[in-house]
Parts: structure tokens; sequence; C-alpha cells
């Protein structure tokens, strides 16, 4: 029984695979449908895309999990300033800052005494609270003064004797005092606008040669002399010891 079933199936089989005897193939193609297996044809175009279906009434499903965090956008503008808070309270420094302070302080003291001493040794005087140093230049009166302004310190102006010999040994030559008769004629002042305590003027001195001798220099003898400001002469100034 199943050898009849089969025998289309075989007799197609022999039948696609080579047809050598006429008869046969005819005997086959009259008594069973014979299908015969061609190559395949070329693809259709695809046809139009149908309209949308109603929506499904199903349940709706769970939210599914964030997606990645896109990339910063662009800073915006600054805001406006803010109120302005409350002064704090004071700090409170502890006994170990204020020890170490003074400590300190005490330190930079006494290396600036120390170098006093070597200034006044190698290149200045020191007399009573007063320190007198030479730059050594020969400048005007008015380059004089921004010279020693610049350092804190003004043009050296003897207030006695002693100040007055120790500004002579450290300037070695003619140098320029802080005494003027600017503002008044014939009324010598220091820079101060004082007038003046001590003098120790050379013989027929102040003369004011030509009406334009405002300036006082000390002469190499210690005595003084009243010249003009725009000569040059070098500088020496006082700081306060």
């Amino acid at each position: 029984m199943f050898l009849f079933s089969s025998l289309p199936l075989v007799l197609l089989s022999v039948t696609t695979a080579s047809c050598t005897v006429k008869e046969i193939c005819e005997e086959v193609q009259k008594n069973y449908h014979v299908v015969a297996c061609g190559s395949p044809g070329m693809n259709g175009f695809p046809g139009a895309k149908g309209e949308k279906g109603e929506p499904g009434q199903g349940l709706r499903g769970l939210q599914g999990p964030p997606g990645k965090v896109g990339p910063p956008g662009t800073p915006g503008n600054p805001g406006l300033p803010g109120a302005k808070g409350p002064k704090g309270d004071p700090g409170e420094g502890s006994d170990y800052d204020s020890s170490l302070a003074a400590s300190e302080r005490q330190a930079l003291q006494s290396e600036l005494d120390r170098i006093k001493k070597w200034l006044t040794f190698s290149l200045g005087r020191k007399v009573g609270k007063k320190f007198f140093l030479s730059s050594g230049e020969k400048m005007t009166f008015k380059r004089v003064k921004a010279l020693c302004a610049k350092y804190q310190a003004t043009v050296a102006t003897p207030m006695n004797a002693e100040e007055n010999t120790a500004i002579q040994k450290v300037a070695k030559e003619e140098t320029f005092l802080g005494i003027t008769d600017e503002a008044t004629e014939g009324q010598f002042v220091d820079l101060t606008g004082k007038r003046l305590t001590y003098v120790n003027w050379n013989s027929g001195e102040p003369n004011d040669s030509d009406s334009a001798e405002d300036c006082v220099i000390l002469l190499k003898d210690g005595k003084w002399n009243d010249i003009s400001c725009s000569s040059s002469f070098v500088a020496v100034c006082e700081f306060p010891a």
C-alpha cells in the first residue's frame, strides 16, 4: 500500500531527472499532472503603504528606563548679583598667633637694627634720631627731593652743629640742604615751612646773587651758601633712625 501511494513521487523524480525513454515520459504526462519547476522570477515593486490601524485595546505597557543624559546646553547669561550680606563678627586670634606675630616683629626689628648699624659703619652717619645717607650722585635740588621722597626720606637738614658735621662727612663735597627761601625771598625755612633755629652761613651769605639763589648748599668746610636750585650737587637724604 505504501509502495503504490509513493509511486507518483518516484515517477516524478525520474521524469525530472532524465527522460531517456520517450514512451515512458508521455505515459507519465498523460496519467499524472506534472508541474515543471522553472527559474524564480524577479521581485515585483513594493505595494502601497496601508492606512494606520486603530490603536489596540490592550493594556498600556510599563514605561521603559530613562535614556542616556544628553550633552550639556549652552550656559545662560549670569544673573544679577545678590544683596550684600550682613557684616560678620570679627575673628578671634589665638594666643599662639599673637605670640608668633610678636616674635616675628622682634626678629624683624633686630634685623633692621643690624642693617642700620652696617649702613652707619660703611656709608652713613647716625646722629640722635636721624640717619644720613648719600647716593653719591650729583643732581638738581628738584631731583634730590624726588629721590629722597622715593625712599620715604627727606633732603638732609641740620638742626644743630653735630648734624651739620655728620652731613659734611657723608657728602665729602658740596651738597644741597633741605632749606629754601622760594616762598618768601630772604626768609629761609626747612621743607616743612618752619623757620630755622640753627644756621651756619658763610661770611657775606646769603646774598641772593643775581636774584636767583633760592636754595642752600653745605660747603666742604661746613659753612652754608645760597645757590641756584637748578645747579647740581651731591644728594644726601635723612631717614628717621
